[in-house]
């Protein structure tokens, strides 16, 4: 079974909230990048994006955007990244969702990258700029391959198109919880109780809840309505600042226990 899969299943049977943390590949190189993923998947992360660096991430604010310049100045590529979760997967089973924008997929031969994707361990693909009306054979390259074909509904999307997206959804839903892009906020929305449960009414699927979350209290305040939360700017800004450090990634595992035991306090 798929790795994604499994885990919001453990996570339903225990009656828990889950975290998914998402950091860039490759910032500030892939080997730290595969040094974070183990150590968060010991602090209690349930999931990891990895944000594969692309030269125009327009659905990314500017923390998440200096991260992808870092990663791409230290020369990652989708290649690099497929090659970092196969050595991950000597030390871990941690679920690996892969955050890209679809250029970098086309550049690679969508068959290929997806098949690939597979081989190298990776279990979803959150694909920013892929509506599903737009993916064409992707769903089934998908289903075939064994990953989940993971997409964002927003705080604007219409109840049909809400509809339609669960229609073609796997592995959970991605519920944005703030209009715009990506970066940490002083107080979560408003909505997110009437945003989940209208999401509900379509899915079965779980609900993983992001954008803007910054902190153990507003992650636990968030998991109250979802069935997984998200923090990555958070996450991503204490790799920035701790660049150089020798206990650079030890440091930002402590900040993420600190959220997976906000979540399950």
């Amino acid at each position: 079974m798929n790795r994604l899969v499994q885990r919001f299943g453990r996570l339903r049977e225990e009656g828990r909230k889950g975290l998914i943390v998402y950091i860039g590949a490759g910032d500030p190189n892939l080997d730290t990048t595969r040094r974070l993923a183990l150590a968060f998947d010991a602090a209690g992360v349930d999931a990891i994006e990895l944000g594969v660096p692309f030269s125009d991430p327009l659905a990314d604010g500017l923390v998440n955007q200096l991260a992808a310049q870092r990663g791409l100045e230290s020369g990652t590529t989708p290649g690099g990244v497929l090659a970092t979760v196969k050595a991950l997967r000597q030390g871990s089973h941690v679920p690996v969702v892969l955050y890209i924008y679809y250029n970098l997929i086309h550049r690679y031969g969508q068959e290929r990258f997806i098949r690939d994707a597979a081989e190298a361990g990776v279990d979803g693909l959150l694909v920013l700029d892929l509506p599903p009306e737009e993916a064409g054979g992707y769903g089934h390259q998908m289903r075939a391959a064994g990953l989940c074909a993971i997409y964002l509904i927003a705080p604007t999307t219409p109840e049909e198109r809400v509809a339609g997206i669960a229609k073609e959804a796997s592995g959970f839903i991605y519920y944005v919880s703030r209009e715009g892009v990506t970066g940490m906020q002083a107080t979560v929305a408003e909505t997110i109780g009437d945003m989940t449960a209208r999401i509900r009414r379509h899915t079965t699927l779980p609900i993983a809840v992001g954008f803007g979350i910054s902190n153990p209290e507003q992650a636990k305040a968030v998991a109250r309505h979802a069935d997984a939360v998200v923090v990555g700017s958070a996450v991503v800004d204490r790799i920035a600042r701790g660049a150089g450090r020798s206990d650079l990634v030890e440091s930002v595992a402590l900040f993420v226990r600190t959220l997976a035991e906000g979540i399950r306090g």
